[in-house]
């Protein structure tokens, strides 16, 4: 708005570069998967803007609304958290033959996945219902499909990659914490490596697993775990509810199948 844009431009300039990178290796060592549970990165972000805020000249009542706001939203980190995983998979686009997932994504109606050596090309299938937890009174029936740009977390190998690392999600997105875990050592099951700079406490420091291999989803017949906020299929509703989904199968079957057809002869 009209403080809160130019508060954050103020205190951002004054700070100078904000390591983004290095608060996601801090918060998922504190409870947080970088997905549905940004609660530590959010207070280490606003840590950073905290002294160049008080020191600003804003007016009192305005750093007190910038600081109520950021704080009042255990998401707000996810708003950074996104387009650093984004930079971090384009960075792996465009390599020939690669079967490499660098992109996954939903718009309510189809869920598409991009990998490495098909470059901008879209492979698409249908967006799934999530498996979760409602708000209130709301049910399945009041949800939209799966929608919205936040599983690149889990593309570049957190959120539901690092699930193991954030037990108390269960009671935001249903099942247990040995399923928390459970969904982490599956996923390096379909991974090409693991990312040692964020290392699993509970898994003994083991990186996230990282690097979705389609051709290995293909083999396993195991896909991505995906944490993801549910939205109310009625425009204006907004979120209803979070849970687990993954994307459908054929998305990774058109994918190898259009590697396939590229390959020499």
């Amino acid at each position: 708005g009209d403080v809160l844009g130019p508060a954050l431009q103020t205190s951002t300039r004054a700070t100078g570069s904000i390591d983004i990178l290095s608060i996601v290796v801090q918060m998922i060592q504190m409870g947080d998967e970088g997905h549905n549970r940004n609660r530590a990165g959010t207070l280490m972000l606003l840590k950073e803007w905290l002294p160049s805020l008080i020191t600003s000249g804003l007016a009192s009542s305005d750093v007190s609304d910038v600081v109520s706001f950021v704080s009042g939203n255990d998401h707000f980190f996810l708003n950074l958290v996104m387009p650093a995983c984004k930079l971090m998979t384009r960075a792996g686009n465009g390599v020939a033959g690669s079967t490499v997932v660098t992109t996954m994504a939903r718009n309510g109606t189809d869920f598409g996945i991009q990998v490495s050596g098909c470059g901008e090309q879209w492979f698409t299938g249908p967006a799934q219902l999530a498996d979760g937890l409602y708000l209130g009174s709301y049910g399945p029936a009041d949800a939209n499909p799966d929608i919205g740009d936040s599983a690149i977390t889990e593309t570049a190998g957190i959120g539901g990659f690092a699930m193991a690392t954030a037990p108390a999600i269960v009671r935001f997105v249903g099942g247990t914490v040995p399923d928390a875990i459970a969904t982490t050592r599956r996923m390096y099951d379909i991974c090409v490596g693991e990312n040692p700079r964020w290392a699993l406490p509970i898994m003994d420091f083991r990186g996230t697993p990282t690097g979705i291999d389609a051709t290995t989803v293909l083999r396993t017949g195991s896909l991505p775990q995906i944490n993801t906020g549910m939205a109310g299929k009625v425009a204006g509703l907004g979120q209803i509810g979070a849970g687990l989904v993954t994307p459908p199968m054929e998305c990774f079957v058109a994918a190898i199948d259009a590697l396939a057809a590229a390959a020499p002869r």
